[in-house]
């Protein structure tokens, strides 16, 4: 097995994450330092490290669906020391970090958990998981802007996938809409509603898939089903 694949697989990080760690040395198998992409372990034989510690491959899977306030940032570790949103699930013993996402000042739902896999299935664009934003705008939304969202921008890092968008509320100086995409570039929807001139104020994520933000305090998490994990692991299969 691949050894960037055998750390995801053992839920040290995402399988992007553990090609960086790789990368930077911060990996040993049996004693020696390994930098090698390709490099290949074999599981319950070779001794692989990881922050001093050995890396157990057979683990229980775990699944969270949490409901990020702001002020938190999706990672691990923050060498600002701002606070993480593993701080909100201490009491999970094995090691988990989050799917994806959520810049420090958005709210709602984010997935966490230490299945490499799985992972990668939520967080990659050829999947097409669909996530839905709620978004408070400046100024008064008019139908006609939405287009360019509905049909796709250019943004400076290129263009846009056509992106489900409605108004669900106007009000004098504010407005609020309802964005679904499934790329998960970096500030996206914020960065698309700067360039129709209506800069977001406040942003939710309220959907994953099929998962709603509907009956999931801020601040909390709930574990996912086997039949939901399932059922995510299907709507990016149904693509390819």
């Amino acid at each position: 097995m691949r050894l960037v694949k055998f750390l995801a697989h053992a839920g040290i990080a995402s399988r992007r994450q553990c090609e960086e760690l790789v990368r930077n040395g911060q990996v040993k198998v049996n004693g020696s330092i390994i930098t090698e992409m390709g490099f290949k372990v074999e599981p319950g034989v070779d001794r692989v490290e990881f922050a001093g510690k050995i890396v157990n491959s057979e683990q229980t899977m775990v699944y969270l669906l949490l409901n990020k306030p702001p002020g938190y940032i999706c990672s691990a570790y923050d060498p600002q020391g701002r606070p993480t949103v593993l701080e909100m699930v201490k009491d999970i013993d094995q090691r988990i970090y989050p799917v994806g996402r959520l810049d420090f000042d958005t709210s709602g739902l984010i997935i966490l958990s230490n299945d490499g896999d799985f992972t990668n299935l939520m967080i990659h664009p050829r999947y097409e998981i669909k996530k839905s934003y709620e978004a408070w705008v400046q100024g008064n939304v008019k139908d006609e802007e939405l287009l360019l969202i509905r049909t796709g921008m250019l943004l400076e890092d290129g263009p846009t996938a056509p992106a489900e968008c409605t108004v669900l509320s106007r009000e004098a100086n504010r407005s609020l809409i309802e964005i679904q995409i499934h790329e998960g570039r970096k500030r996206q929807v914020k960065r698309m509603c700067a360039a129709i001139g209506h800069p977001v104020t406040s942003l939710q994520r309220t959907k994953i898939a099929f998962l709603s933000i509907n009956g999931l305090q801020e601040g909390c998490y709930r574990h996912l089903s086997l039949s939901e994990v399932a059922a995510l692991k299907e709507c990016a299969g149904l693509k390819h």
